[in-house]
């Protein structure tokens, strides 16, 4: 029976904020401790975050202490999971390499994230090939851990497909030696991607709309007063909005009925609540006063861990180190099997320089 093995990581580009704690950490941790999994790897992708930031490696350098700490703060736990760091683990180049014969250009280019990552980055007239490829290091990033199950996005789901494309490609050519994978998608639709506390589509460090795990009780509070909600709902009386209403969004992500028992008891969940404030005499107030204390209720826990763990950053080191040194070690196994497969291990093969003798000396 195949080992189920889950891999998942992120851009060491910033902070992380409560959108990456939806879409994928939150369900991280709960998919560590279910016990259901064989072993689980999270990687911080330096590697690929210098692929559209390469003239600014500081930025990558400073951040990937930030997530490491985001990632224990949230409840990740090194007896359970390995976290490592992408560019330390040299295997993941090489197989990135191989796999480059396997894919065309075309290929790639039909990919719709890179369409979308290439228009977002304004990258139309001039594509670094580095992030031109990166489907393709992250079909490495995958496989050579044999990772079975991927915690991700709807939005990666083209590199799924493109990944178990490259493995089928590879084990028709060289042997049955790499395994397919499948994507896991976040369980509510409201956690799929999280807008920007202005409503826009996408969170932004530069466009100042996240709520980072690391932010005060203090700073979360700005952030959830001046939300986005709907701009027709002037006065309590009138029924309000709740689509593009961010503040419901953001409910749908994180409220439970425990919630409005202990913040809220004048409903019992969320559906009557919405239903108060569609039909009027609900403020926007109240909502925002409830998911503050909602959020901070999450985050709370998560703040205090991380105070703990920034006088103890040797320890966030070591699990740095330890995680790594585990990855480079199924990496340089998952390697060598790739090399048998591919005929290209001359030097681990007994039997090739005999070989060779024998043809020569046989002319």
């Amino acid at each position: 029976m195949a080992k189920k093995i889950i891999l998942t990581g992120d851009r060491p580009t910033g902070r992380l904020h409560i959108g990456h704690y939806v879409g994928s950490l939150r369900r991280r941790v709960e998919l560590q401790n279910s016990g259901e999994f064989d072993d689980v790897l999270i990687m911080i992708a330096d590697a690929q975050a210098l692929t559209d930031n390469a003239d600014n490696p500081e930025k990558i350098r400073q951040n990937v202490l930030q997530v490491a700490i985001d990632y224990l703060s949230a409840g990740l736990d090194p007896k359970k999971c390995h976290i490592f760091v992408q560019s330390a683990v040299p295997e993941l180049t090489e197989l990135a390499f191989y796999f480059m014969n396997l894919v065309t250009v075309s290929r790639v280019q039909r990919n719709p994230t890179v369409k979308t990552e290439i228009k977002m980055r304004n990258f139309e007239a001039d594509i670094p090939t580095g992030f031109f490829c990166y489907p393709i290091s992250q079909a490495a990033d995958i496989t050579l851990f044999h990772g079975s199950i991927v915690p991700a996005g709807e939005d990666q789901k083209p590199m799924i497909e493109l990944t178990n494309e490259i493995v089928r490609r590879f084990n028709n050519t060289y042997g049955e030696v790499l395994n397919e994978c499948q994507i896991l998608l976040p369980q509510q639709a409201a956690c799929l991607r999280l807008p920007g506390t202005d409503g826009k589509a996408k969170m932004s460090k530069s466009l100042g709309n996240c709520i980072y795990l690391s932010d005060t009780a203090a700073e979360l509070k700005k952030h959830v007063n001046s939300m986005y909600t709907d701009p027709q709902h002037l006065t309590i009386d009138q029924p309000g909005h709740l689509e593009g209403n961010t503040v419901f969004t953001y409910l749908d992500a994180f409220a439970t009925d425990d919630d409005f028992a202990r913040f809220l008891p004048d409903y019992k969940n969320l559906d009557e609540l919405k239903a108060h404030y569609t039909r009027g005499g609900l403020g926007d107030g109240t909502c925002k006063k409830f998911l503050l204390n909602v959020l901070n209720d999450r985050l709370e826990p998560i703040r205090t861990r991380r105070a703990e763990l920034e006088q103890n950053l040797d320890y966030v080191y070591q699990v740095l180190r330890d995680g790594t040194e585990y990855a480079r070690h199924i990496g340089q196994q998952t390697l060598a099997e790739v090399r048998r497969a591919m005929r290209i291990d001359y030097f681990e093969d007994p039997n090739f320089i005999k070989e060779q003798k024998a043809q020569i000396t046989n002319r």
